[in-house]
Protein backbone atom coordinates (compact mmCIF):
# COMPACT_ATOMS: atom_id res chain seq x y z
CA UNK A 1 0.00 0.00 0.00
CA UNK A 2 1.46 3.16 -1.51
CA UNK A 3 1.85 6.16 1.54
CA UNK A 4 -0.65 9.02 1.38
CA UNK A 5 1.69 12.19 0.94
CA UNK A 6 0.54 15.24 2.53
CA UNK A 7 2.44 17.81 0.60
CA UNK A 8 2.73 21.87 0.68
CA UNK A 9 5.43 23.22 -1.90
CA UNK A 10 5.32 26.09 -0.88
CA UNK A 11 1.99 26.34 2.07
CA UNK A 12 0.22 29.77 2.58
CA UNK A 13 0.47 28.97 6.15
CA UNK A 14 2.81 26.68 8.38
CA UNK A 15 3.05 26.76 12.01
CA UNK A 16 3.04 25.43 15.41
CA UNK A 17 0.01 25.97 17.90
CA UNK A 18 -1.70 24.32 20.48
CA UNK A 19 -5.02 23.51 22.21
CA UNK A 20 -5.87 23.15 25.87
CA UNK A 21 -4.71 25.27 28.87
CA UNK A 22 -1.20 25.12 30.19
CA UNK A 23 -0.24 21.76 31.78
CA UNK A 24 -2.84 19.84 29.62
CA UNK A 25 -2.12 21.57 26.18
CA UNK A 26 -1.61 19.58 22.66
CA UNK A 27 0.68 20.59 20.35
CA UNK A 28 -0.03 20.63 16.82
CA UNK A 29 2.27 21.93 13.07
CA UNK A 30 -0.66 22.75 10.80
CA UNK A 31 -0.10 23.50 6.73
CA UNK A 32 -2.45 24.77 4.74
CA UNK A 33 -3.03 25.86 0.52
CA UNK A 34 -6.62 27.19 0.63
CA UNK A 35 -9.14 24.50 1.95
CA UNK A 36 -6.86 21.45 2.19
CA UNK A 37 -5.63 21.57 5.87
CA UNK A 38 -3.58 19.08 7.41
CA UNK A 39 -3.13 18.93 11.08
CA UNK A 40 -0.42 16.53 12.94
CA UNK A 41 -0.26 16.48 16.51
CA UNK A 42 3.30 16.01 18.41
CA UNK A 43 4.73 16.62 21.86
CA UNK A 44 6.37 19.76 22.80
CA UNK A 45 9.68 18.32 22.63
CA UNK A 46 9.72 18.05 19.28
CA UNK A 47 8.38 21.45 18.33
CA UNK A 48 10.77 23.34 20.36
CA UNK A 49 14.08 20.83 18.64
CA UNK A 50 12.25 21.69 15.01
CA UNK A 51 12.61 25.52 15.75
CA UNK A 52 15.74 25.52 16.98
CA UNK A 53 17.09 23.04 14.28
CA UNK A 54 15.65 25.08 11.62
CA UNK A 55 17.00 28.43 13.19
CA UNK A 56 20.48 26.85 13.35
CA UNK A 57 20.43 25.70 9.65
CA UNK A 58 19.11 28.59 8.19
CA UNK A 59 21.98 30.35 10.82
CA UNK A 60 24.42 28.19 8.52
CA UNK A 61 23.69 28.49 5.29
CA UNK A 62 23.98 32.30 6.05
CA UNK A 63 26.98 32.00 7.45
CA UNK A 64 28.37 29.31 4.26
CA UNK A 65 27.00 31.51 1.79
CA UNK A 66 28.77 34.90 3.34
CA UNK A 67 25.35 36.41 3.99
CA UNK A 68 22.90 35.54 1.31
CA UNK A 69 20.31 37.96 0.31
CA UNK A 70 17.70 35.30 0.06
CA UNK A 71 17.65 33.92 3.70
CA UNK A 72 16.74 36.46 6.49
CA UNK A 73 18.86 36.67 9.27
CA UNK A 74 15.35 37.15 11.81
CA UNK A 75 11.75 36.68 10.86
CA UNK A 76 10.39 39.00 8.41
CA UNK A 77 7.39 41.15 10.02
CA UNK A 78 5.63 40.78 6.88
CA UNK A 79 5.30 37.24 7.46
CA UNK A 80 4.43 36.73 10.99
CA UNK A 81 1.35 34.41 11.81
CA UNK A 82 0.22 34.87 15.39
CA UNK A 83 -3.25 33.83 14.23
CA UNK A 84 -5.10 30.74 15.63
CA UNK A 85 -4.62 27.05 14.37
CA UNK A 86 -7.36 26.50 11.39
CA UNK A 87 -10.40 24.73 13.24
CA UNK A 88 -11.78 22.03 13.31
CA UNK A 89 -8.73 20.68 13.93
CA UNK A 90 -8.27 17.08 12.38
CA UNK A 91 -5.78 15.00 13.57
CA UNK A 92 -4.20 13.42 10.79
CA UNK A 93 -1.48 11.49 12.55
CA UNK A 94 0.42 11.51 15.97
CA UNK A 95 4.50 12.34 14.48
CA UNK A 96 7.38 10.67 14.77
CA UNK A 97 10.42 11.17 13.00
CA UNK A 98 11.16 14.31 11.29
CA UNK A 99 13.59 15.42 8.71
CA UNK A 100 15.23 18.49 7.85
CA UNK A 101 16.69 19.57 4.53
CA UNK A 102 17.98 22.26 2.28
CA UNK A 103 16.82 22.20 -1.42
CA UNK A 104 19.56 24.36 -2.76
CA UNK A 105 17.61 24.26 -6.04
CA UNK A 106 14.64 25.72 -5.14
CA UNK A 107 16.01 27.51 -2.23
CA UNK A 108 13.43 25.99 0.30
CA UNK A 109 13.20 24.31 4.09
CA UNK A 110 12.09 21.04 3.26
CA UNK A 111 10.29 19.53 6.69
CA UNK A 112 9.61 15.65 6.49
CA UNK A 113 6.99 14.56 8.91
CA UNK A 114 6.80 10.62 9.67
CA UNK A 115 4.41 9.08 12.10
CA UNK A 116 5.18 7.44 15.36
CA UNK A 117 4.19 3.39 15.35
CA UNK A 118 5.03 1.03 17.75
CA UNK A 119 6.97 -0.79 14.84
CA UNK A 120 9.29 2.37 15.06
CA UNK A 121 10.35 1.84 18.16
CA UNK A 122 14.04 0.18 18.70
CA UNK A 123 14.94 -1.08 21.55
CA UNK A 124 18.30 -0.01 23.01
CA UNK A 125 21.36 -2.45 21.58
CA UNK A 126 19.35 -3.99 18.53
CA UNK A 127 22.22 -4.25 15.82
CA UNK A 128 21.52 -1.92 12.71
CA UNK A 129 21.07 -4.99 10.25
CA UNK A 130 18.19 -6.08 12.30
CA UNK A 131 16.83 -2.74 12.22
CA UNK A 132 13.70 -3.21 9.71
CA UNK A 133 12.42 0.47 8.74
CA UNK A 134 8.67 0.06 8.01
CA UNK A 135 6.63 2.17 5.22
CA UNK A 136 4.46 4.62 6.86
CA UNK A 137 0.89 4.92 5.97
CA UNK A 138 1.02 9.04 5.98
CA UNK A 139 3.46 11.82 5.43
CA UNK A 140 3.71 15.46 5.78
CA UNK A 141 5.97 17.36 3.82
CA UNK A 142 6.35 21.33 3.62
CA UNK A 143 8.88 22.54 1.41
CA UNK A 144 9.47 26.35 2.26
CA UNK A 145 11.26 29.72 1.60
CA UNK A 146 13.43 30.84 4.24
CA UNK A 147 11.59 33.85 5.23
CA UNK A 148 8.60 31.77 6.22
CA UNK A 149 10.78 28.77 8.13
CA UNK A 150 12.03 32.10 9.92
CA UNK A 151 8.79 32.72 10.55
CA UNK A 152 7.90 29.35 11.79
CA UNK A 153 10.49 29.16 14.23
CA UNK A 154 9.39 32.73 15.88
CA UNK A 155 5.74 31.29 16.63
CA UNK A 156 7.27 28.00 17.01
CA UNK A 157 9.32 29.35 20.41
CA UNK A 158 6.89 31.52 21.68
CA UNK A 159 4.19 28.79 21.55
CA UNK A 160 6.60 26.51 23.27
CA UNK A 161 7.40 29.15 26.17
CA UNK A 162 3.62 30.20 26.79
CA UNK A 163 2.95 27.17 28.64
CA UNK A 164 3.22 26.59 32.34
CA UNK A 165 6.24 29.04 34.12
CA UNK A 166 9.19 27.39 35.26
CA UNK A 167 10.69 26.35 38.85
CA UNK A 168 13.41 29.42 40.19
CA UNK A 169 15.17 26.61 41.93
CA UNK A 170 14.16 22.74 40.05
CA UNK A 171 13.40 24.15 36.65
CA UNK A 172 10.40 21.85 36.53
CA UNK A 173 6.80 23.37 35.46
CA UNK A 174 4.79 24.89 38.38
CA UNK A 175 1.03 24.97 37.91
CA UNK A 176 -1.47 27.56 39.28
CA UNK A 177 -1.82 25.09 42.74
CA UNK A 178 2.35 25.08 43.08
CA UNK A 179 4.11 21.85 43.08
CA UNK A 180 6.43 19.51 44.83
CA UNK A 181 9.90 20.87 44.24
CA UNK A 182 12.38 18.27 45.25
CA UNK A 183 15.36 21.38 46.00
CA UNK A 184 13.11 22.25 48.34
CA UNK A 185 12.93 18.91 50.41
CA UNK A 186 9.73 17.61 49.20
CA UNK A 187 7.60 21.27 50.40
CA UNK A 188 5.24 22.64 47.92
CA UNK A 189 6.77 26.39 46.20
CA UNK A 190 3.97 28.54 44.92
CA UNK A 191 4.50 31.00 41.96
CA UNK A 192 4.78 34.84 43.52
CA UNK A 193 1.47 36.37 42.89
Amino acid sequence: MASVIHSFDPPERFVAGTVGPPGQRTFFLQARTGARVTSVALEKQQVQVLAERIDELLDELIRADEGSATIPAVSPVALEDNAPLEQPIDEEFRAGTMTLSWDSDDERIVVEVFPFTEESVVEPGTPEEEIEEPEPDEILVVRMPAGMARAFCKRAQAVVGAGRPSCPFCGGPVDPAGHLCPRANGFRRTTPD
